[in-house]
């Protein structure tokens, strides 16, 4: 179903949703315009899925502060498009699990290393391969670990704190680490014990869909005193990108949080254009409970990037008998783009403390921000953007101008233009395969269908939509990597 609504460019890379519109129904109150980032050429692609109408939803929920706004990685959703961001007021908004999604804190770690393509090449498919091995991946996959329920308790409350403090990866990772790797208001009692159960076996594990290690090369650099800030330093520079989420965990939390919303719904009188996006106010029970337990499941999802990437410095020593400290494996930065925060932006010029929702969104903050490591508070956050496996990722930094019109927050990735099941019908292995192999791209995968669903045309141009945030000064460009090797899950 196409999206007919009004929709009108405002600024270059910014087209504006009225707020005027009263939806397909013609009872739609929204509280403010909404935006979409985007270029002119992406627009008529992203009102094709209807993911428009799910934006000017949200802009209906009480307690909004200024407008919601969509990335160009804008598809449909639950509840809130993928590539959504919203703030609501500390005291009298709302917090709705459709606006962070089930993958809780699906995310982007990067590490950077001394190697260079050269130090490699005819190591890559040994690399890969060896990665295989050692990170399990795939739907229902286990990880190596066997938990107590006091220690995974622990993981949901400790998050990556509690994987480097059981050896898995250096201290100094956690100050690159988003929140430090630990929200620190996760309490696990939130969480049910069908979640604790599913998320046990589960820690230390890739798991499917778009979820990827990936071993890269430094292709293009643009802003070289930045870039050398965030440990790159020349073409050709090896990086790896570890992309997964907290598991079956994460969307056990949102399945069991979702169901309470409902009834909070009803409780508090809260009138929605939309049932998914179910939601309670931000100081009720209902909506703390939430916000604890999504906390926890982001936690979970930092330990699980922690104890992964742990293996792959591990997968490296092992082919290339070399230590990983020797060859310069240092995290860059790990970043969540499936989370609320409790945060402080300057509105109207009012400092006022908001819970931003990143539904498919990274965080971006600017120069100068206490959140971001001290090694980069002078140039400003990495922003780190993968795109489908045979195409380039990116790393960008955040902006003054994302600061004041987006709560510091960009795009998180290619978005999908294509379902799984039409992925499917439309491709096939061996084609997809050979043309990785030109490119020169070997690929390991869980199983023939992840293959298909995640093939390469069923995204969006990765160029395009980190060209519109870069167009739109949402961010500003920096690396572009280019994959060399990939596990899919």
């Amino acid at each position: 179903m196409s999206w007919t609504g009004p929709i009108k460019n405002v600024a270059p890379f910014k087209y504006e949703i009225p707020s005027d519109y009263h939806g397909i129904e013609g009872n739609l109150r929204m509280k403010a315009p909404a935006y979409i980032y985007a270029s002119e050429s992406m627009i008529e692609q992203i009102k094709r899925d209807n993911a428009p109408e799910q934006l000017a939803n949200v802009s209906t929920l009480p307690g909004l502060v200024g407008s919601a706004m969509a990335m160009p990685d804008i598809h449909w959703g639950y509840g809130f498009p993928i590539g959504g961001v919203a703030a609501f007021d500390g005291e009298e908004g709302m917090i709705s699990p459709g606006g962070v999604g089930y993958d809780i804190n699906c995310g982007v770690r990067v590490l950077r290393t001394d190697l260079f393509y050269d130090d490699i090449k005819d190591s890559i498919r040994p690399l890969v391969d060896e990665m295989f091995r050692n990170v399990p991946s795939g739907v229902g996959s286990e990880g190596k670990l066997r938990l107590s329920r006091k220690e995974i308790e622990r993981v949901f409350e400790e998050g990556a704190e509690w994987a480097v403090e059981n050896g898995y990866g250096w201290k100094e990772d956690l100050e690159h680490t988003e929140e430090n790797g630990r929200m620190k208001s996760a309490d696990a009692d939130m969480v049910s014990q069908k979640a604790k159960s599913r998320g046990a076996p589960q820690l230390g594990t890739l798991g499917a869909g778009n979820h990827f290690l990936e071993i890269q090369r430094v292709e293009e650099i643009y802003e070289p005193d930045i870039a050398k800030a965030f440990g790159i330093t020349g073409k050709g520079q090896i990086t790896v990108m570890i992309h997964t989420g907290s598991r079956g965990a994460g969307h056990q939390i949102a399945t069991d949080h979702l169901r309470v919303m409902e009834s909070a719904v009803k409780k508090y009188d809260i009138e929605l254009p939309d049932k998914q996006l179910a939601c309670a106010p931000v100081n009720s029970k209902e909506g703390q409970d939430y916000f604890r337990a999504m906390a926890a499941g982001a936690n979970f999802a930092w330990a699980n990037r922690q104890m992964i990437m742990h293996w792959v410095r591990e997968s490296f020593q092992n082919v290339l008998k070399e230590d990983a400290e020797d060859m310069g494996m240092r995290l860059v930065y790990d970043v969540a783009h499936n989370i609320a925060k409790y945060e402080e932006h300057i509105i109207e010029g009012k400092r006022r403390k908001v819970y931003v929702h990143r539904k498919g969104a990274t965080r971006s903050f600017a120069a100068g921000r206490p959140e971001i490591p001290r090694a980069y508070r002078d140039v400003g956050q990495p922003v780190l953007i993968p795109g489908d496996m045979g195409t380039a990722s990116y790393m960008l930094v955040g902006t003054e101008r994302s600061m004041k019109e987006a709560f510091g927050s960009s795009c998180h990735g290619a978005g999908r233009v294509m379902s799984r099941h039409q992925a499917k019908r439309e491709f096939s292995v061996d084609g997809i395969k050979g043309e990785l192999e030109k490119k020169g791209i070997y690929l390991r995968a869980a199983t023939k269908h992840v293959i298909l669903e995640e093939a390469p045309d069923a995204y969006k141009n990765i160029d395009d939509v980190v060209g519109a945030v870069n167009g739109a000064g949402l961010a500003k460009v920096v690396v572009k990597l280019k994959p060399l090797g990939v596990v899919k899950g």
